[in-house]
């Protein structure tokens, strides 16, 4: 499937009608500046489509993309460190909880997207622990891999495989446009 027409909707920070609309929706979730926008970017060829910032935590709400006015793709704020005061991180702490865990809202996909140049965290491991222990349909998105030594290519993704079992690992680079094609035919198969 082609990515032919794609709009921001609108940041939702509460439940929203639109989410109920029987669209299929695909989240991206990952630590702050791990390429979540740079991602959805990258998908739908508009460079300025989701905004990026070298500022952790920059996104603060859950933004919404609807995408060949079929489905919606949802750029969800990153965990871990963000630059801002403790309640913001709180609140959006509980925001991405709200969504993936205590909602009725389902999602077609989890795109938990990990940097693979500084490997996978704790606090992937974590998410990826809820979203298991909640029924998600997760695919694991090893971003950054331009970053990475070609000695230590293979050992790294092999060790990031090891690390979230059967998932399956999409090697990406949104700024080399590497695995792209994959991550379309996963998402949107």
């Amino acid at each position: 499937m082609n990515i032919n027409s794609t709009e921001f909707i609108k940041g939702i920070v509460e439940a929203d009608h639109l989410l109920d609309d029987g669209r299929p929706q695909i989240a991206f979730i990952g630590r702050s500046n791990v390429g979540k926008s740079s991602t959805i970017n990258t998908l739908t060829k508009k460079k300025d489509l989701a905004r990026t910032s070298a500022v952790p935590g920059r996104t603060r709400e859950i933004n919404l993309f609807l995408i060949n006015n079929s489905f919606y793709l949802l750029d969800l704020p990153g965990y871990g460190f963000i630059k801002t005061s403790e309640e913001v991180g709180k609140r959006l702490h509980k925001l991405v909880d709200w969504y993936l865990f205590n909602t009725h809202y389902t999602q077609k996909v989890v795109v938990l997207i990990i940097d693979a140049s500084v490997g996978i965290m704790d606090n992937d491991l974590e998410m990826m622990a809820a979203l298991d222990g909640h029924g998600k349909n997760v695919v694991i998105l090893a971003n950054k891999v331009d970053r990475i030594k070609n000695s230590e290519y293979s050992r790294r993704l092999k060790f990031i495989q090891e690390k979230v079992g059967s998932h399956k690992v999409i090697p990406f680079s949104a700024k080399k446009k590497i695995g792209v094609g994959a991550l379309v035919n996963e998402i949107l198969g």
